[in-house]
C-alpha cells in the first residue's frame, strides 16, 4: 500500500541554529544546513507526505513511544543547551493516524509501543532542528519516536524500525521517510574546553572509529557494522546509545541490507561530538517478519546492547 522512499542518518547540532544569529558563529553551520535542505528536496521529489523522526533527544525508560499529536506549535528552549537554543519558534502538523499505524503493527510484532495522538507534549530538539531546515513550509507531517532509550536492547530497536516499514508498506495509504537523528561519536568536551572543540572531536580514537564506520556504510559492509554496533554505541559514546541507528537499520533489514550510504554532509566535528548527514537508500526487503539475518544477528547481541 504505503511506501517508505527515503531514509537518513541526520544531525541535529544545536549550533545550526545558532549559526542563523548574529555573532561568531553566524554562518558556520551552512554545510549541514544545505545537507537537511538537500534531504528535503529529495522527499519532495518523491511525494513524501510524513517525516518520521527516530529522536535520540526524547528520553523514555519504558516502552517505546510515538508522539503523533494532530500538530505541533510552540516556542522552544533547550534545557540542555540553552545558550544554544533560546526561543526558537517551531510548528508542523501532525500525522495521527500514521502514529497509531505505527504503533499497532510494532505491538502486533512484539515490540511495546505506545502511540500519543492526545497529548502536550512537544517534541524535542532531535525533531524540531531537522524539522527547522527540512519542513518551514510545513509541507510535511510529522512524527517523533523515542529514541534515547534507557531500559531497551538495540534488537528491540531494529525490530522496532522493521514492524515501522512494515506499517507503512503493508497498512499505510502514502510516502513515508525514517530519520535517524543523533550523532556518530558523542563524547561532549569536557567543561570549559567547548569553545576550542567547537568544531573539533574529542579525541583521535574517536575520530578514526567514525572515519571507519562511515567508510563501513559507503562500502555497504552491514554484516560487520551490525555485528559491532552494540559495542560501537558504548565504547564510541554513540548518541542516544545509538537507537535511532538500530532502528533506521531495522528497517532497511539489518544485516540483509544492500545498500550504500550517500553521505550529503560529510563528517564534521561539533563541540566534541562526529556528525554527518547521509542518505541510505531503500532497497527492496521481502516478508511479512523481521528478515532471518536480522534476527539471528540482532539476538546474537552483546550485553552491552542493554542500555
Amino acid at each position: 500500500m504505503g511506501r517508505l522512499a527515503l531514509t537518513a542518518k541526520i544531525t541535529h547540532v544545536p549550533s545550526m541554529y545558532l549559526s542563523e544569529l548574529p555573532g561568531p558563529r553566524k554562518g558556520t553551520r551552512a554545510d549541514a544546513i544545505e545537507g537537511h535542505q538537500e534531504i528535503a528536496r529529495r522527499c519532495r521529489e518523491a511525494g513524501v507526505d510524513t517525516l518520521v523522526v527516530f529522536d535520540t533527544h526524547w528520553l523514555v525508560n519504558a516502552s517505546y513511544h510515538v508522539n503523533c499529536a494532530p500538530h505541533f506549535k510552540g516556542i522552544y528552549t533547550s534545557n540542555e543547551l540553552p545558550h544554544f537554543i533560546a526561543n526558537m519558534a517551531f510548528e508542523a502538523p501532525g500525522n495521527p493516524q500514521l502514529g497509531q499505524l505505527l504503533a499497532e503493527t510494532a505491538n502486533a510484532m512484539g515490540v511495546e509501543t505506545l502511540a500519543h495522538p492526545d497529548t502536550s507534549l512537544a517534541p524535542e530538539y532531535g525533531t524540531l532542528v531537522p524539522l527547522r531546515y527540512m519542513n518551514a513550509d510545513q509541507r510535511f507531517k510529522v512524527i517523533s519516536v523515542s529514541a534515547l532509550c534507557t531500559g531497551h536492547y538495540l534488537n528491540d530497536s531494529a525490530r522496532l524500525g522493521w514492524a515501522m516499514r512494515r506499517a507503512v508498506e503493508d497498512h499505510y495509504d502514502g510516502t513515508v521517510a525514517f530519520l535517524a537523528s543523533g550523532s556518530l561519536s558523542h563524547r561532549f568536551a569536557q567543561n570549559g574546553l567547548a569553545p576550542e572543540f567547537a568544531f573539533k572531536i574529542w579525541s583521535p580514537f574517536l575520530e578514526r572509529l567514525d572515519h571507519d564506520v562511515v567508510g563501513m556504510w559507503e562500502r555497504g559492509e552491514w554484516a560487520d557494522f551490525c555485528a559491532m554496533l552494540p559495542e560501537y554505541a558504548v565504547k564510541g559514546h554513540g548518541e542516544g546509545f545509538m537507537h535511532d541507528t538500530a532502528m533506521l537499520l531495522g528497517a532497511l533489514g539489518w544485516s540483509d541490507y544492500d545498500g550504500r550510504a550517500e553521505v550529503v554532509t560529510p563528517y564534521f566535528g561539533a563541540s566534541g561530538t562526529g556528525q554527518i548527514n547521509a542518505i541510505l537508500p531503500v532497497t527492496p526487503q521481502t516478508g511479512g517478519a523481521i528478515p532471518a539475518a536480522q534476527a539471528s544477528a540482532a539476538t546474537g547481541a552483546r550485553p552491552e546492547s542493554r542500555l
